[in-house]
């Protein structure tokens, strides 16, 4: 799901040959050779082929449970990661930032799509409380990415969006000027990372072995600098429902009379 800058990319790929090869030395079969960097991620979750990928856990909690397997949720070393959960920073033009959230009323949100976890719905938890059952924002710009929302900031056409603090991490260390003259306003309710999910025909065995693999990767020292790129620092298996947590967030936004973000 970290598709930005290109040396994430590059680093992905890395990472997946390192698993690849490892999963292959188990005797696991018909593993790709490479990453399928073109089929959109909403097909590839539920490809019968799948074999290993990283989904939103919004998603993943009202959409997939039931339709996929969990793998094991990725523990990342980031401002705004604590343990297996994350957040999402609420960015804002520095030069006109507002001065709280409550000051945020009558602005223009970007937001990525109304399907994404740290893109509308912690930020749709993080507004509720202020919202008061009322429409909050002017504007909601759909901008289809985190790196179209944090531009659509930078360039006025939005005045703030929340940004998986992963993803903005990421920006901070390998592509700063991508996020030149934007602030942290605030973060957002916590919720645990995007799990790494596979097929729902995945035996018990194949689970076994692509969890085997993703502890490999943790602590192959030749992978020492892609985990130090991705901020990677450890794989958890957690219990489906601690993403419940994610449709909580939701619950308690309807409950405040504010059950869409606007």
């Amino acid at each position: 799901m970290y598709v930005a800058p290109s040396v994430v990319v590059e680093t992905e790929r890395l990472l997946w040959a390192f698993l690849r090869d490892h999963l292959r030395s188990a005797g696991m079969v018909g593993l790709p050779q490479t990453l399928d960097e073109a089929l959109p991620h909403h097909e590839a979750w539920l490809d019968p082929r799948l074999v290993l990928a990283q989904t939103c856990g919004f998603p993943f909690v009202k959409h997939l449970k039931g339709r996929v397997r969990l793998v094991a949720t990725p523990v990342y070393e980031a401002p705004g990661c604590s343990g297996a959960d994350m957040c999402s920073v609420i960015i804002v033009r520095e030069k006109d930032a507002p001065a709280n959230l409550a000051a945020c009323r009558g602005l223009r949100a970007a937001i990525n799509e109304t399907g994404s976890n740290s893109g509308y719905n912690l930020l749709r938890a993080a507004i509720a409380p202020y919202a008061g059952g009322r429409a909050f924002f002017t504007e909601i710009l759909k901008t289809g990415g985190h790196l179209a929302s944090i531009e659509a900031v930078r360039n006025g056409r939005a005045d703030l969006a929340a940004i998986d603090c992963i993803t903005h991490d990421l920006l901070r260390r390998h592509a700063p000027e991508r996020i030149a003259g934007l602030v942290i306003l605030a973060e957002t309710p916590r919720g645990p990372n995007l799990p790494f999910i596979t097929r729902l025909s995945a035996s018990d065995h194949e689970i076994d072995l692509l969890r085997a693999a993703l502890k490999a990767a943790i602590v192959a020292p030749e992978l020492d600098k892609v985990r130090q790129t991705l901020g990677l620092k450890d794989v958890t298996v957690l219990d489906e429902s601690a993403y419940d947590i994610l449709l909580a967030h939701e619950q308690a936004a309807i409950a405040a009379g504010y059950p869409d973000l606007r």
